[in-house]
């Protein structure tokens, strides 16, 4: 049975498959933080309420769940977050000067950020912030190392998110994928099909790494990751 049939002809990565809670998560970002990003927010001000409009549009319009797509939307908005704590009020009008000059639908996905479109972005983005021409260098590269982590397929498409583990940002390790056509989009070894919850659960109940290793046909490395994935939030 192909995924087309199986989710009713309807691409796996537009459904809405996960709750706040289990993407921020596998993202290692605040639930919090991740709804305001999907659902906005309003916050005081000194003679009123403010408000903050969301910066993704989820795959379910009452901002609850997010599709597969959300996750990599999320996953390279972190990366703006993590080094400058860019403020999201900016990153907004950045994001839509580069789609308005280069044509670009929903800059957060796409791969142009490797290239021209990310060039654009990070001078609009300097000019309102701000950044210096090294701060700007530093969120390239930073970018780059969460870009590597979405696999996409020929025609450049979002296809599989390789998580980070245990709140590195190291890019070797690729030992945790989240792939919208295997297990319903839940966190498997790769290569595997194996959920890393599975794992866990297992090894919580007094199993030890070794036995899960040689059960499941992987090495210990792996379980050990799959235990650090999902303990780590």
């Amino acid at each position: 049975m192909s995924s087309r049939t199986l989710y009713e002809g309807r691409d796996p990565r537009e459904l809405p498959a996960y709750s706040i809670a289990d993407a921020a998560r596998y993202l290692d970002v605040p639930p919090a933080t991740l709804r305001s990003w999907v659902a906005g927010r309003t916050y005081p001000r000194q003679n009123d309420v403010g408000s903050f409009d969301p910066l993704i549009a989820p795959a379910d319009p009452q901002g609850n769940r997010l599709s597969f797509y959300n996750l990599v939307e999320a996953h390279v908005l972190r990366a703006l977050r993590t080094t400058h704590a860019v403020p999201l009020k900016h990153v907004r009008p950045a994001i839509a000067y580069a789609e308005r000059e280069l044509g670009i639908q929903r800059l957060l996905l796409s791969d142009e950020l490797h290239t021209a479109g990310g060039d654009v972005f990070l001078e609009h983005l300097g000019h309102l912030v701000n950044l210096t021409r090294s701060g700007q260098l530093v969120i390239k590269q930073l970018l780059a190392a969460y870009l590597q982590r979405v696999e996409r397929d020929s025609a450049a498409i979002p296809i599989r998110l390789y998580p980070f583990v245990a709140h590195s940002t190291e890019p070797e390790n690729r030992s945790v994928v989240i792939d919208p056509r295997v297990s319903f989009g839940r966190p498997t070894i790769a290569g595997s099909g194996i959920h890393t919850a599975v794992l866990v659960q297992r090894f919580d109940a007094g199993e030890s790494v070794a036995d899960l290793a040689l059960d499941y046909g992987l090495s210990e490395a792996q379980v050990n990751t799959a235990i650090l994935f999902e303990r780590a939030a």
